[in-house]
């Protein structure tokens, strides 16, 4: 995979600070990601943190973090260079860091200040990386449906259940668990979020093996009457279900985008490559009308999907209302990059079937991104309810978007 400047067509939502990191972005990839996405690839069973070691140090757990807590303030659209330009070469390495920033969000969104001195520059330094557990085995990705239960037991909480696809459960070493709270008539006022410590007693942490993402560890958490101080509770009691919806609308789904978009890219300089160079009568596939046709199709969409994606959060890191844009890059990029994998499979044919040629492993990842941040089915009834006028007060410009905003020098300069 080449390193490659930033596309003209997306200088309008980049500073030279996003082109000074897009620059370190594809450094890491080419030296450290792609090395680390072989060996893994090959023992896919074996647990291999260096990586994300490599990534602590470089602060990129900590992009959205204001720098009062040791974070790089650099906002959304760098959160997107980093994800998008590691899932280029690997999509595994790319769900690590986007995992731990789902719950750094809401962190910044919902914790106090001292909690917040206490945890975010732990994340900062790359001591502590974070998962958000919020699915459940059957509950699914349905928030309301969740059956975990959180009871009060004097200045503790005494929490019951399991998580299930949890990314980063076996790296993480704490998790932002959302839970059934008694007492509150509301259904949207019955969750609350705790901060849980991967050592606490009464939780067990187990991996599942998947399709794809080999090498990101997302397994099962039972918790089994763990007891959580009042101080790990992240929000007010009740505050559960905006800590997760925030959470997945404001870094989730841009997140999901930046992996799809990343995946994409892979797969269109994948074919594009094998195509110019795979003979065919005196020529080669690419000079074939009907080929080419299908090629100006993989980049018809690729265009479009990098412009959404980077559009979206331009929009949410100068403050604007955006919800739309967030939703809709994360549902047309997976759909985009998941139908030009399909054309790829089908251009390179039994070729495409090789076990060890790369096509196959961004085939598997690209079914990744589909479930996380809710299903196409969801981000469509989310679109309706914009366009029926029914949607609810947007979150891109609630306060609790405004605490990742980036710092004065990395947006814009007026014009």
């Amino acid at each position: 995979m080449t390193t490659t400047p930033p596309d003209d067509a997306l200088r309008p939502f980049l500073t030279a600070h996003h082109e000074l990191l897009w620059k370190e972005a594809d450094g890491f990839a080419a030296d450290q990601a792609a090395p680390w996405a072989a060996r893994v690839e090959k023992s896919p069973a074996r647990a291999d943190h260096r990586l994300a070691h490599r990534m602590a140090e470089r602060r990129w757990f900590a992009v959205t973090v204001p720098r009062e807590y040791g974070g790089l303030a650099a906002g959304h659209v760098s959160k997107v260079i980093l994800i998008h330009r590691l899932a280029r070469v690997s999509a595994a390495a790319a769900a690590i860091l986007q995992a731990t920033l789902i719950p750094v969000g809401a962190l910044l969104g919902f914790a106090t200040d001292e909690q917040k001195k206490y945890w975010l520059p732990q994340v900062a330094e790359g001591s502590l990386l974070l998962s958000i557990a919020s699915t459940e085995p059957d509950a699914g990705g349905h928030i309301g449906g969740i059956e975990t239960t959180a009871t009060r037991r004097g200045r503790d909480w005494v929490i019951t259940g399991s998580k299930s696809h949890i990314g980063n459960a076996g790296l993480a070493g704490a998790h932002l668990v959302i839970a059934r709270t008694p007492g509150t008539p509301s259904t949207t006022r019955a969750l609350t979020a705790f901060l849980v410590e991967s050592g606490s007693e009464g939780l067990t942490v187990t991996d599942t093996p998947a399709l794809g993402l080999r090498g990101f560890s997302a397994g099962r958490l039972d918790l089994d009457h763990v007891r959580v101080p009042d101080t790990h509770r992240i929000g007010e009691q009740g505050q559960g279900m905006a800590v997760a919806q925030s959470s997945s609308i404001l870094y989730g789904r841009p997140n999901i985008a930046a992996i799809s978009l990343g995946l994409h890219e892979a797969i269109v300089q994948i074919t594009t490559t094998y195509l110019k160079n795979r003979p065919r009568y005196t020529s080669v596939l690419s000079d074939q009308p009907v080929v080419r046709d299908r090629i100006g199709d993989l980049d018809a969409r690729l265009r479009a999907a990098r412009a959404l994606a980077y559009h979206a959060v331009h929009l949410l890191d100068r403050g604007l209302a955006c919800d739309p844009e967030l939703i809709n890059s994360k549902y047309l990029g997976h759909r985009w990059a998941a139908q030009s994998a399909r054309a790829a499979m089908e251009l390179h044919g039994a070729r495409a079937l090789d076990a060890a040629y790369p096509l196959q492993r961004l085939w598997r990842d690209i079914q990744h991104t589909y479930p996380p941040a809710g299903t196409g089915e969801v981000q469509r009834l989310r679109l309706a309810d914009h366009a029926l006028g029914e949607e609810h007060a947007p979150w891109s410009v609630h306060p609790t978007a405004h605490a990742a905003r980036p710092s004065a020098d990395y947006l814009p300069s007026p014009a």
